[in-house]
């Protein structure tokens, strides 16, 4: 219980380290709750006191007195504690929707620092699920489950102190049921049910990842007429995903038939306990109190309820910031504040040595190669030999671990971001066009290298676009047709819309060095 509480305060503390100043709205939230909850009640009581009149007259209602106050007292107090809460919610949200804000700009801010190799590793289906769903989570356990579990927490307090003014013995039959409930729900917050939830999550992050990457090969699957079995990895992710779900449904199933059960009995203990306690005769007294108790059952129901539902937000909120904390530990590229310019385009590895964290063994291994200015030079050797690892260096899409890479002499750590984009060409393997014309392809590409002299006719980008459509035999543009105006041809060159994608991208790059 201890070791509970020490995490869900750190939980809170995490949460409010992104808060700022707006954690005073988040305390207050769950103070006006708590008041909610008590001020909740006391319309039942008065509502009591209506009951108890009717019952004094014995229907002579001529004689009934205060019926009136005590009814508007209740519809008075019903009310106040509506703005309450609703009070402590306008708090609790503004809170929420500050600290997700704080936490999708802190990430992307340290996303953008990050490795582009990582990136592309993790795939941005996964990133993107951390960043947004995760932070998700923690806007619901703010602006939800903190002034829930505040009312859930005061309302049985409040319900021990009514038990002082009206039979205390019902009151006990009532939190029986409630005792059980609650030993079911502890159940369901364990370690175990803890660890299903991070595998439940984990295989969710990963389907959805490869979700992304099989939507962007969706246009090759229809060229070669494949299925989604050909996409190994998707059909892999979704099955561990069934995997976990039916898994973690089968463990909750047991404990929260039990919970269900245990907290929607409440009443039936409340009869039980009118005939163990009434006799063969209710008194009006016992009928009156009895009847107080049936009224306000339903109150602590939901509140178990909530209270049950506010631990399975919890868990996903402390995982969610736990894979966030994995992305924010993740180490940033460390920006030269001193740049050095490379005197050519030769490219030096010199005793490289890199692996991939959680690798058994090196994908680089003390690689040392020479290539001189103007050299044109292919990797080639079988899938996993370290190819693309290699090229990734050399475009600093990840640091050596030991040895180092340099482009005209100057180590590729000490050049800037910026430079070393405009002294390489890298050509991914899942290149995109835009569905736009070849001239709004190119015009995009151009408006991003502002440094460029391009200029020709009365449409600056249209000799640029001559040239590359001479060089990937587009019909209609080498001579500057009206070709260039359309749509990029589906399946130019006979390529698949990857295959074009990439030839397209070789010329610019070509295009570009010239």
């Amino acid at each position: 219980m201890e070791e509970k509480k020490e995490k869900e305060e750190s939980l809170t503390k995490q949460l409010y380290h992104f808060a700022g100043s707006y954690k005073y709205l988040s305390i207050l939230s769950t103070i006006l709750a708590a008041i909610s909850a008590f001020v909740a009640l006391v319309p039942f009581y008065y509502i009591w006191k209506v009951m108890q009149e009717v019952l004094r007259v014995r229907f002579d209602f001529s004689k009934a007195a205060g019926i009136s106050t005590y009814g508007w007292r209740a519809v008075g107090f019903a009310i106040l504690g509506m703005i309450i809460y609703m009070a402590g919610l306008m708090c609790s949200h503004i809170a929420a929707f500050h600290v997700q804000a704080q936490m999708r700009t802190a990430m992307m801010n340290h996303i953008m620092t990050l490795p582009l190799g990582y990136i592309e590793s993790e795939g941005t289906g996964k990133i993107r699920k951390i960043v947004t769903d995760s932070s998700a989570a923690t806007e619901t356990y703010l602006a939800h489950t903190l002034p829930d579990k505040a009312v859930s927490k005061a309302t049985p307090i409040g319900l021990i102190i009514l038990m002082a003014v009206f039979d205390w013995r019902l009151g006990i039959m009532c939190l029986i049921p409630a005792a059980i409930g609650f030993v079911f729900m502890s159940s369901m917050s364990g370690k175990d049910l803890a660890e299903s939830m991070k595998q439940y999550q984990n295989s969710l992050e990963v389907m959805s990842a490869e979700a992304v990457e099989y939507i962007r090969g969706v246009p090759v699957v229809k060229t070669f007429g494949q299925t989604v079995f050909s996409f190994k990895r998707f059909k892999e992710a979704i099955d561990e995903y069934e995997k976990w779900t039916l898994g973690f449904t089968k463990k909750m199933r047991k404990p929260m038939v039990g919970f269900t059960t245990a907290v929607n009995s409440i009443f039936v203990f409340i009869i039980i306990a009118a005939y163990v306690f009434g006799g063969h005769e209710i008194t009006a007294v016992f009928g009156l109190n009895l009847l107080f108790y049936i009224i306000i059952t339903p109150i602590l129901t939901t509140t178990l309820m909530k209270l049950a539902y506010a631990g399975e937000a919890q868990m996903q909120v402390v995982d969610g910031l736990k894979r966030m904390g994995d992305v924010m530990n993740r180490q940033s590229l460390k920006e030269t504040t001193n740049g050095q310019i490379p005197k050519d385009s030769s490219v030096s590895l010199r005793d490289v040595t890199f692996a991939y964290e959680g690798a058994k063994k090196n994908a680089v291994d003390h690689i040392s190669i020479e290539i001189k200015a103007g050299e044109h030079v292919a990797f080639v050797g079988p899938s996993g030999g370290g190819k693309t690892t290699l090229a990734s260096m050399i475009a600093r899409f990840w640091d050596v671990k030991e040895g180092s890479v340099k482009i005209g002499g100057v180590d590729v750590r000490d050049i800037t971001s910026s430079e070393l984009m405009n002294q390489i060409s890298y050509v991914f393997q899942d290149s995109k066009l835009l569905k736009m014309s070849i001239l709004e392809n190119v015009s995009s590409w151009i408006e991003q290298r502002p440094s460029k002299p391009w200029v020709g006719g009365s449409n600056p980008f249209r000799h640029v676009v001559v040239g590359i459509a001479q060089l990937v035999s587009a019909p209609d543009c080498g001579s500057g047709g009206p070709g260039f105006e359309s749509l990029y041809p589906p399946f130019a060159f006979g390529l698949s819309p990857s295959g074009k994608a990439q030839h397209f991208d070789c010329c610019i790059r070509w295009f570009e060095s010239s």
